[in-house]
């Protein structure tokens, strides 16, 4: 099989690794940032067309504000030290998830970051921000029921945030937990799941190598026998 079009990650783990290492949670979340750079770049290497990242979920505004604040800070920082870099490598950079609970100068920046990169295509990066797949589902639902058109799978893909963009086929989420934490749980029907033990500024290259082989040798009948 070829690469996948389309890699989906949970990128958990940052706090616990940054107190791991008897430093703050927010350390932690400060070297997140730079595995995210390795597997872009790794992706880019595979021919990935797609890949999401669980940036902050509608779950995450119940962390202590101090933590907010940084995370909201680390984003702003993000946009304004890659956003040439990404315009430069070819890269589009899309936001799933509902961002108008951001601080304005959060929105603008995003906005700016998806306007300037919109006919990019060498991989296109989702952030998914404020994001929860029951939400998602349930508004994807009354925006069908709006338009007066059948409830049916193929409308309710049609109106949820990822529409246009392939389902995954992988679904990899790190620091030790098995569980999928309200992410692209419609999108995620038939991904392969991969649980990974390490946390997520200690997954690298290699590791996304294994997974990307792995799949590459499972056999996919979506239910049928074949």
């Amino acid at each position: 099989m070829k690469s996948p079009k389309h890699v989906a990650i949970i990128m958990d783990g940052n706090g616990r690794w940054g107190l791991k290492k008897k430093k703050s949670r927010n350390f932690g979340h400060s070297e997140g940032v730079k595995t995210v750079e390795k597997i872009i770049e790794e992706s880019i290497l595979n021919k990935i067309k797609y890949l999401t990242l669980y940036t902050f979920s509608t779950e995450n505004w119940k962390r202590p504000k101090k933590e907010i604040s940084f995370l909201i800070y680390l984003l702003e920082q993000y946009i304004d030290q890659q956003l040439s870099k990404l315009v430069n490598k070819n890269i589009k950079l899309k936001i799933i998830g509902n961002i108008n609970k951001f601080p304005a100068s959060l929105k603008t920046k995003l906005i700016k970051a998806e306007k300037l990169t919109s006919k990019k295509n060498k991989i296109q990066i989702n952030i998914a921000l404020n994001y929860g797949s029951k939400e998602e589902i349930i508004n994807s639902v009354k925006k069908t029921i709006n338009l007066s058109i059948p409830i049916n799978e193929k409308n309710i893909s049609q109106n949820l945030y990822t529409k246009d963009i392939p389902d995954p086929e992988i679904l990899i989420r790190t620091g030790n937990r098995f569980r999928l934490s309200n992410f692209l749980l419609w999108q995620s029907s038939y991904a392969e799941i991969f649980f990974v033990k390490k946390l997520w500024p200690d997954f690298n290259k290699k590791d996304f190598r294994n997974i990307l082989d792995k799949f590459k040798s499972t056999r996919r009948n979506f239910g049928a026998l074949k």
